[in-house]
């Protein structure tokens, strides 16, 4: 039975799944699951995933959610090269101390960055205070600048090492969602400049694929701002 990949392309883990296993070379079935629209909430998609939230995978009947339990079970499973997620204890002990940390070091900061800049005024039809989104920006940028110094500067190339690897991907990701609300991070910090566009350039022609949508919103609020 093919691999089945529930995801919506907005979302920063999902990007990083399929082009994970888009650069895998893994065979799987894409099955959108459209955010906006709420169709995480349905009965059908509750069904498959609890916790009405994406991404999720269907392994021959196996259904399993987060991403990274996701990553790792593929791992185990073979399903993707140990270049990009070792199976030596203390290579792989170095992406897990990254995953580890991302959750509130970086990703809940970038997030919700993005949420109030750009998502619950589109369902809420208000603006948030200059007060509420600086307070916001500040955190993210205070995230940023610890990603920066604390895994980008440690001597090694990538996060982990000096081997690209999943921690690259994730991270890489969650820097797209800024960057949709406006704050590229690029342009502000050198050393996650530099490995941004090495792990751009590691993923594609998938990671441009992937966010194909999140470049779509990004030329979309600048063409309005032209106007």
């Amino acid at each position: 039975m093919v691999l089945k990949l529930y995801i919506d392309l907005l979302s920063q883990p999902s990007r990083a799944l399929f082009i994970l296993l888009k650069t895998a070379k893994c065979d799987f079935e894409k099955k959108l699951v459209d955010l906006r629209k709420g169709a995480h909430y349905t009965d059908e998609f509750t069904a498959i995933n609890r916790f009405q939230k994406v991404p999720v995978i269907d392994h021959n009947g196996f259904i399993l959610t987060e991403s990274v339990a996701i990553i790792k079970y593929l791992s185990r499973e073979n399903l993707i090269p140990n270049s990009l997620f070792p199976k030596e204890s203390k290579s792989q002990a170095r992406v897990d101390e990254f995953l580890e940390w991302q959750h509130i070091g970086l990703r809940i900061h970038c997030a919700m960055y993005f949420r109030v800049k750009v998502i619950d005024p589109k369902f809420t039809g208000k603006a948030p205070s200059a007060k509420t989104l600086m307070g916001f920006e500040k955190r993210m940028i205070s995230s940023l600048k610890a990603f920066e110094m604390h895994w980008l500067q440690n001597g090694t190339e990538f996060i982990a090492g000096d081997s690209i690897t999943v921690a690259d991907l994730l991270a890489a990701c969650e820097l797209e969602q800024p960057r949709a609300a406006g704050y590229d991070a690029a342009e502000n910090f050198k050393d996650i400049s530099t490995w941004w566009n090495k792990v751009r350039n590691h993923f594609n022609p998938y990671y441009d694929e992937a966010h194909a949508v999140i470049n779509s919103l990004i030329e979309k609020n600048k063409l309005a701002a032209k106007l």
